[in-house]
C-alpha cells in the first residue's frame, strides 16, 4: 500500500533550517567588521565556532587551554549522543553547500543505486582524524584547516566576499561608462543607488579599501573543487574527508534516535538508499550505520510504503539493526605513522625550531608567541575580514607550511590601524585567543615590528631630494621617524641641505603606515620587519634592557 505524500514533510523543514542557518552564517561573515556604533557586532560570528567540537578538542590538545566560549560545543556532542549527526544534516553551513551542489549535480538512477550504498573508503575520514589529533597533541593544529566551519569562513571571507564585491562594483562601473540609455532613462540610475545601498548595508565597505586577499583565487578554486566532487559522490566531503563529521560519528555510535525498518512493508526497492545523504545503509532493508547517518530523514520520506521510521530506543551494545564502522589495525598503524611523519615534516623547518626569525612574519598586535600562536590559530580568516585597512593577509611561505593561511601584516596593502576600534579588532574576533584582546593603551604600547630604511632607494639618501611622507604619516604621537639635517654636494659641486629620515627603535611599533605611504610602490624605501616585536622576549633586537612584552604571562620564549 502506497503511503500518501505529506504536504509539509520533515525533510522540507530540514531544508528550511539549513537555508536559514546558511543565510545567518553569510550575514555574520559580512557583519564581521568594525562599527563604532555597535562594537560587539564583529564578535557574533564566533557563535559558529563556539558550537564546533573539533575546535574545542584541537585547541585543548595543542594549546592545553580553552577559551570559555568553546565549551558550548559540549552541547553539540551531547545532542549527537542523543540524536546522531543532526549537526551535519541540519545545521552545518558547509554541509548545506554540499547538499545543494549534490542536488544540482545529481546523477541518473543507475548511478544513484551505486553511490547510495556504504563504501569502505568512507572510513578514511576517521583515520585522517586520528592522524591529525595525534599531531595536535604535540602542538600542531593543522587539522582545523579541514574543519567545515573554518573552511567555509576562510573561503567566504577571503574569496567569495571580495570576488562578489569586485563583480558588483565592476558591473556598476561598466554600466555607468557605457550605458547609452533610451531618452532620459538611464540604467545607471538603478545600478548606482543599488550598489551604494549594498556597499553601505550589506558589504559594510563604504569608506573602506576594496577587499583584496593574497591567494584568494586558490582558496576559491579549492572550494569549487570540493563542490565539483559531489558529481562523483553526493556529499563527498562529508562522507570521505570531514574530520568534524568523523568526530561526531564517534559520538553517534549508539544514539537514542534509531532508524527502524518495518519488514512487512519493505520490498527492498532501495529507494531509501538512493536518497541517503551519508550512504549509511549496507544493503536494502539491511543494517544501518548511525555513525554515517546525517539524520536527514530523506530515507523515510522516500519510502512509498512507509517501511522506515525513526524512533527513540534505549542504547544497547548489540542491536541487529545497527552496524559500526570497522577500524583495521593496519589502518590505525598507518594513521599513527602518518601523523608522526606529518609532524616531523612540519617541524624540520628552522623557523619552527626557533633557529630563525622570519623577517616578513609580522603578526597582528596581541598575537601570542609563535609556537602558542600556531597551536591556537584556526586560519579561519576572521581577523583578516575584520581588519579595517585590509592589511592582514593570509600567509604563504612566511610562517612555513604549518602557518599556512594564518594572518600576517602586509603594509603595502594596508597598515595596522593605530586606533583600531577600542584596541585590536583582530583580537576581539579571534575565537581561540590566538590573538589576545588588547585595550587601546596596550595596543599603542605593543610592538609588532620595526621599520628600517633602504638608503639605496630612499629619496633623501639616494637622490638628494627632500621627502617627508613617512614622517608626516607616522601615527605615533611623538613620531617614531625623525630627521637629521645634513649638507650634501650635488653633481655640479653645489652645497645643499637635506633632511634625512631615521627610525627611533624605542618608539617604532611596526604599524607599517610609513611603508604603506612610501612613494615607491614596487619596493618601498622603508620596510617593516618582525624585529623588535614585543611577543618574543627571546629576540631582544633593539629593545632596551629589561623591556618585557606587553602581555606578561601570555608570551613565551620562541622555540
Amino acid at each position: 500500500m502506497t503511503r500518501p505524500r505529506a504536504i509539509w514533510s520533515i525533510a522540507t523543514t530540514r531544508r528550511l533550517v539549513q537555508l536559514i542557518v546558511l543565510a545567518t552564517f553569510v550575514a555574520l561573515v559580512l557583519g564581521t567588521r568594525w562599527d563604532a556604533t555597535t562594537p560587539s557586532r564583529a564578535e557574533r560570528l564566533r557563535t559558529f565556532f563556539a558550537v564546533d567540537p573539533l575546535v574545542l578538542v584541537t585547541t585543548l590538545l595543542a594549546a592545553h587551554s580553552v577559551p570559555k566560549i568553546l565549551f558550548w560545543s559540549l552541547a553539540t556532542l551531547g545532542v549527537t549522543c542523543l540524536l546522531g549527526r543532526v549537526f551535519c544534516g541540519w545545521f552545518c553551513p558547509l554541509g548545506t553547500c554540499h547538499a545543494m551542489a549534490s542536488r544540482l549535480l545529481r546523477p541518473g538512477i543507475r548511478q544513484r543505486k551505486q553511490w547510495g550504498r556504504w563504501d569502505s573508503w568512507q572510513g578514511l575520514k576517521y583515520y585522517v582524524l586520528f592522524a591529525f589529533l595525534l599531531a595536535a597533541a604535540f602542538g600542531m593544529r593543522w587539522i582545523v584547516i579541514l574543519d567545515p566551519i573554518v573552511l567555509l569562513t576562510r573561503t567566504t571571507a577571503t574569496a567569495l566576499y571580495p570576488a562578489t564585491y569586485w563583480a558588483l562594483k565592476e558591473t556598476r562601473n561598466s554600466v555607468y561608462r557605457n550605458d547609452p540609455g533610451i531618452g532620459p532613462a538611464r540604467l545607471a540610475k538603478v545600478t548606482d543607488p543599488t550598489f551604494d545601498w549594498l556597499n553601505r548595508n550589506v558589504f559594510g565597505a563604504e569608506g573602506m579599501p576594496d577587499p583584496v586577499y593574497l591567494g584568494g583565487g586558490l582558496v576559491l578554486g579549492l572550494f569549487a573543487l570540493t563542490l565539483a566532487l559531489n558529481a562523483w559522490r553526493p556529499r563527498f566531503w562529508c562522507r570521505y574527508v570531514c574530520p568534524t563529521g568523523a568526530l561526531l560519528g564517534l559520538f553517534s555510535w549508539r544514539p537514542l534516535l534509531r532508524r527502524s525498518v518495518l519488514s512487512e512493508n519493505c520490498n527492498h526497492c532501495d529507494l531509501c538508499g538512493m536518497h541517503c545523504h551519508g550512504a549509511a545503509a549496507i544493503e536494502p532493508g539491511g543494517a544501518w550505520k548511525p555513525m554515517e547517518c546525517f539524520v536527514c530523514v530523506d530515507c523515510r520520506e522516500s519510502c512509498p510504503r512507509g517501511g522506515l521510521r525513526f524512533k527513540f530506543a534505549l542504547p544497547m551494545l548489540k542491536d541487529p539493526e545497527l552496524a559500526a564502522v570497522d577500524f583495521s589495525k593496519r589502518g590505525m598503524l598507518l594513521s599513527t605513522a602518518g601523523g608522526i611523519a606529518m609532524l616531523g615534516a612540519m617541524r624540520i623547518h628552522p623557523q619552527s625550531r626557533g633557529r630563525q626569525y622570519a623577517p616578513q612574519l609580522v603578526r597582528p598586535p596581541g598575537s601570542r608567541a609563535e609556537p602558542e600562536f600556531l597551536a591556537r590559530c584556526l586560519a579561519c580568516g576572521l581577523c583578516m575580514k575584520a581588519c579595517p585597512t585590509g592589511g592582514l593577509q593570509p600567509s604563504w611561505s612566511e610562517a612555513g607550511l604549518e602557518g599556512l593561511w594564518t594572518p600576517v601584516l602586509k603594509p603595502q596593502i594596508g597598515q595596522c590601524d593605530y586606533d583600531c576600534g577600542a584596541g585590536n579588532l583582530c583580537g576581539r574576533v579571534c575565537p581561540t585567543q590566538a590573538i589576545v584582546r588588547l585595550t587601546l593603551e596596550e595596543k599603542h604600547a605593543t610592538k609588532i615590528g620595526l621599520a628600517s630604511f633602504d638608503v639605496t632607494r630612499c629619496i633623501p639618501y639616494a637622490y638628494g631630494r627632500n621627502c617627508m611622507v613617512c614622517e608626516e604619516h607616522c601615527p605615533v604621537p611623538d613620531k617614531a621617524i625623525f630627521y637629521i639635517e645634513v649638507e650634501i654636494t650635488d653633481r655640479t659641486g653645489g652645497k645643499t641641505k637635506i633632511k634625512q629620515p631615521h627610525v627611533d627603535p624605542e618608539k617604532c611599533i611596526g604599524c607599517g603606515f610609513c611603508e604603506k605611504v612610501c612613494p615607491f610602490k614596487d619596493r618601498p624605501a622603508i620596510r617593516v620587519t618582525s624585529a623588535n616585536e614585543s611577543r618574543h622576549p627571546a629576540d631582544p633586537s633593539l629593545r632596551p634592557e629589561g623591556n618585557q612584552p606587553i602581555l606578561p604571562g601570555e608570551a613565551a620564549p620562541y622555540g
